[in-house]
């Protein structure tokens, strides 16, 4: 090669590494509350209140949060997440989310807490085009697209708990007489129609239901019309607090019924300890995620970091407490989504990657439940086991159920 064309030659490729190096960079997108070093997340807890047995949720979700910033953050920005009190109190919660989105300028509202604060936010959200990500409550409304598509839940809904136990039921005691106690809210609703389509032209079995405002100081009257119906299957579908109460009272009232538990309040530590677990014992429920107090799950790795993480970084949460494990997972997930939005931190690229989701497993779901999402399927979570209480620890009665109910809820 001559002296001259080699010259050429190393212009050229010299001139393609200036070319190179001097392109722009991908545009970075941010909307309030994202910057190149913070990503800034909204929340509301019940930490006060006739709920604040749920509160433990957003203090898990501060811990998580915590460790990934001293892991390094998602691509090198670090989370803020500020969380506030709303004593379960739908007005309260208005005030709170406001102040979160026009004062603080949250990114998004993630893991708000209950059926009725979500429910009383969630028109406001949708009309500022705020994501309310992975909402802490079972109801379907949270898997409208078409009406709400900046709500999105994450765990089974209530109408698919409903199903599962119907399906039960019906298989393993369809001569039976139901008694049904709900809250009067969204989500009550929602589980005892879940309930009445699963059990399909059978529904006639249900021969009793009372509902319940969450401000009652008890619920012994109702419990005492339930028994006296005859009934001997006992549906509850209820906060921590109530159901500690029913299990309690049932125990009082000498009444022995089949007891299916919704598993919002399925905790050992928060609800059937305080009920007396000898009173708790053979209560059904469901689950899709893993207990850690099992001794299946002893040498599980998932179980292992989760422990060293409630070590570290949420020393004074109890283990037993299904809810702490709960935030682990859905945390997770959030982590996954952030992640994926790499340098387009707009709200509606965190939406549009929270929709988006095929296959994803995270740390602590049952082996084989994965989680998907799409533009007209706004339910992550859609399969569960049935569970009992044998006493001590919760034990699996029958293979996953795929509950899933669909996207063309129109709550």
């Amino acid at each position: 090669m001559s002296r001259k064309h080699l010259s050429h030659v190393v212009a050229g490729a010299l001139a393609a590494v200036l070319i190179a190096t001097s392109a722009p960079a991908a545009e970075k997108k941010y909307d309030p509350g994202a910057t190149d070093t913070q990503i800034k997340i909204g929340n509301i807890a019940p930490y006060s209140g006739p709920a604040s047995a749920y509160g433990i949720s957003g203090r898990t979700a501060a811990a998580y949060f915590r460790m990934v910033n001293d892991e390094g953050g998602i691509n090198g920005r670090k989370i803020e997440f500020v969380s506030y009190d709303d004593g379960f109190s739908p007005p309260k919660a208005v005030e709170q989310v406001r102040k979160l989105v026009e004062s603080d300028e949250v990114l998004f509202i993630y893991q708000s807490v209950g059926t009725p604060s979500n429910a009383a936010i969630q028109k406001f959200l949708n009309a500022r085009k705020v994501p309310q990500l992975f909402v802490a409550s079972n109801a379907t409304r949270w898997g409208n697209p078409e009406r709400f598509p900046w709500t999105i839940g994450w765990q089974p809904n209530f109408q698919s708990e409903g199903r599962a136990y119907a399906k039960y039921i019906l298989k393993n005691y369809p001569n039976s007489k139901i008694a049904v106690l709900w809250q009067n809210d969204d989500g009550g609703k929602d589980q005892l129609k879940g309930l009445r389509d699963g059990l399909g032209s059978r529904a006639s079995m249900i021969v009793a239901d009372a509902s319940f405002e969450l401000s009652e100081p008890t619920i012994d009257a109702h419990l005492a019309r339930l028994k006296s119906s005859g009934a001997d299957i006992f549906v509850a579908w209820s906060t921590p607090k109530a159901s500690a109460q029913a299990i309690r009272k049932l125990a009082e009232l000498d009444w022995k019924p089949t007891f299916f538990l919704g598993s919002i309040s399925s905790s050992v530590a928060s609800v059937l300890r305080p009920a007396g677990l000898e009173n708790a014992k053979g209560i059904i429920s469901n689950a899709y995620l893993k207990d850690p107090v099992d001794p299946t799950w002893r040498n599980d790795p998932e179980i292992r970091s989760w422990n060293a993480f409630m070590d570290k970084y949420l020393p004074d949460g109890d283990k037993a407490d299904r809810v702490t494990v709960y935030g682990y997972a859905v945390a997770a997930t959030l982590v996954e989504i952030l992640k994926r939005c790499n340098d387009d931190l707009t709200r509606e690229n965190v939406m549009r990657q929270a929709t988006t989701i095929k296959d994803l497993t995270v740390p602590m779901l049952l082996p084989g439940i994965k989680i998907n999402t799409s533009p007209t399927d706004y339910f992550p979570v859609e399969q569960m086991q049935l569970i009992r209480f044998d006493g001590q620890r919760w034990q699996p009665l029958d293979e996953l159920v795929d509950a899933e109910v669909g996207s063309s809820n129109t709550n």
